[in-house]
């Protein structure tokens, strides 16, 4: 049996999944936002009470939203910035006394899309996460490509390219200015609409205005669509996959699908892309899923 862990921003999840990739059992709980001790328990519980459940132990894998330091082996570059400088493997394998697998959360999106979902059978994967914050992962004939420095794929904290003097910088948790995860994530949507119109909507509201027709939400959503193209049209010019998948909360926006294509080949080095910008085959449940295939 494999155990799967989705340690995310809002919500932690656990899958149970047999050789085949048939899932056993699946569990949400809430994220202990800003709580370390709390987050331990909260993964450790889910553990237990799966292999409670099923009656049988597993191999356990979990997608973090950060990576692991090759010089401390602590956490760093974590959105849930609570993770960072611990020692979240060495901790979780005292209290399961067992091996713990970690890896970022959209090295284990890109790897699931690339095993059984929308990547299947490509040779090069790019898994997108654009949500609470905005990551990637590449998963090159079956394998994830870590890199050297541990962070292969981290298109979020490179910053928006060719961008417009309309575009507003903001400050990025990284200690930058004008990342991609600023533009691109949908807490950095939310934030670029509250600058505009003084409001405090979520990015599920916002999309939902566009639709009904409010033409500053409208506004937003084209500008966003275009900074997505650009972003990927970068991302394209260096990796040129075949796929590129789009996982978290913004990847349930379909004109994505359509209006994205349409805009990137204006930057990208190429008279063709044949690169499919594709949605998930198990939605917000591949990054969990991939975890349990570490």
């Amino acid at each position: 049996m494999r155990l799967g862990v989705d340690l995310g921003g809002t919500k932690i999840e656990i899958i149970a999944l047999d050789e085949a990739g048939e899932s056993l059992y699946r569990k949400r709980v809430d994220t202990p936002k800003g709580d370390y001790a709390a987050t331990l328990n909260a993964i450790v519980g889910l553990v237990k009470g799966a292999e409670t459940e099923l009656g049988q132990k597993g191999s356990l894998g979990i997608g973090i939203p950060g990576a692991v330091s090759r010089k401390t082996g602590r956490i760093k570059n974590a959105n849930s910035t609570w993770l960072i400088g611990q020692d979240l493997s060495g901790d979780l394998q005292q209290r399961l006394d067992r091996e713990i697998r970690l890896a970022n959360d959209a090295n284990c999106f890109a790897l699931s899309e690339a095993t059984d979902g929308a990547g299947k059978g490509a040779e090069v994967v790019f898994g997108v996460i654009i949500g609470t914050g905005c990551g990637g992962g590449v998963v090159v004939n079956g394998r994830i490509i870590n890199g050297i420095n541990s962070i292969g794929g981290e298109w979020g904290h490179n910053p928006l390219p060719w961008a417009s003097a309309d575009d507003v910088q903001m400050d990025c948790y990284c200690g930058l200015k004008g990342c991609n995860e600023t533009f691109l994530s949908g807490s950095g949507l939310q934030v670029h609409y509250q600058k505009r119109t003084g409001l405090f909507k979520t990015a599920k509201e916002i999309v939902a205005l566009s639709e009904r027709g409010d033409a500053v939400a409208e506004q937003i959503m084209q500008d966003y669509t275009l900074w997505l193209a650009k972003g990927l049209a970068s991302v394209i010019n260096v990796l040129d996959p075949d796929v590129i998948v789009l996982g978290g909360g913004m990847s349930n926006i379909q004109r994505l699908y359509s209006d994205v294509p349409e805009l990137w080949g204006d930057w990208v080095f190429s008279d063709l892309v044949d690169t499919r910008l594709v949605p998930p085959v198990y939605g917000d449940s591949s990054g969990v899923r991939g975890a349990a295939w570490l």
